[in-house]
């Protein structure tokens, strides 16, 4: 049995009290990723941006808000397990300042600096134990397979899990899984339970138990 970090959702990155920068991620692929694997008699902990999802009762579930929150959270989790996988949509981007009242209309145009958040799969691919893992998602509207490849090296991790803009807030998945080698061995599409399975069917023989399978 693993012990599996997953992060799931979105953050918030706030531009006055009231104001945020998020994204449509809903929660429901990193509560699928942690049925399967508990299915598979792993032990989950889960780093949640807010979602309206449910998460399995059986997975122990760390709120988080901010990407920076995301970040301190899955740090300290990791240490304590064997794996992680990075399924969460942390915001990219945070105000350089956030206003401490609410941003009143001028009739003008508001313009907005914005300064990149730390990278969290990065960070734990990064520092990761020689007996740990890390798996990262790769969300792309082109390109999706070239610049997987690329997070993969850049983010340092044992798989990628690419896919499009179709995941955002839906039920259904259409994914491709690399190795480290930048290899395709998985593709699936269905409901995101069901890449969820074949996903974490291939993280359990290949990372976990070691065990090579037949590349499609």
């Amino acid at each position: 049995m693993a012990k599996i970090l997953i992060t799931s959702g979105p953050t918030r990155q706030y531009l006055d009290p009231v104001r945020y920068i998020s994204n449509a991620s809903s929660g429901r692929m990193g509560a699928a990723l942690a049925t399967a694997a508990l299915q598979l008699g792993h032990e989950v902990v889960i780093v949640s941006g807010p979602v309206p999802t449910i998460y399995p009762a059986a997975a122990q579930v760390i709120p988080v808000v901010t990407t920076d929150e995301m970040l301190a959270a899955s740090q300290e989790w990791f240490a304590r397990c064997d794996g992680a996988i990075g399924a969460a949509a942390p915001c990219d981007y945070m105000p350089k300042i956030v206003e401490t009242q609410k941003i009143a209309k001028t009739g003008g145009p508001l313009t907005l600096q914005l300064i990149e958040t730390p990278d969290v799969v990065a960070t734990l691919g990064q520092t990761k134990r020689d007996d740990q893992w890390v798996v990262g998602f790769a969300l792309e509207t082109n390109d999706r397979r070239f610049r997987a490849t690329v997070k993969l090296e850049k983010k340092h991790c044992d798989m990628i899990i690419s896919n499009g803009p179709i995941a955002m807030d839906s039920d259904v998945n259409d994914v491709e899984l690399l190795d480290t080698a930048g290899e395709v061995i998985a593709r699936v599409e269905g409901t995101k339970q069901k890449v969820a399975d074949v996903l974490m069917t291939e993280i359990d023989r290949r990372l976990i138990h070691k065990t090579p399978a037949t590349p499609l």
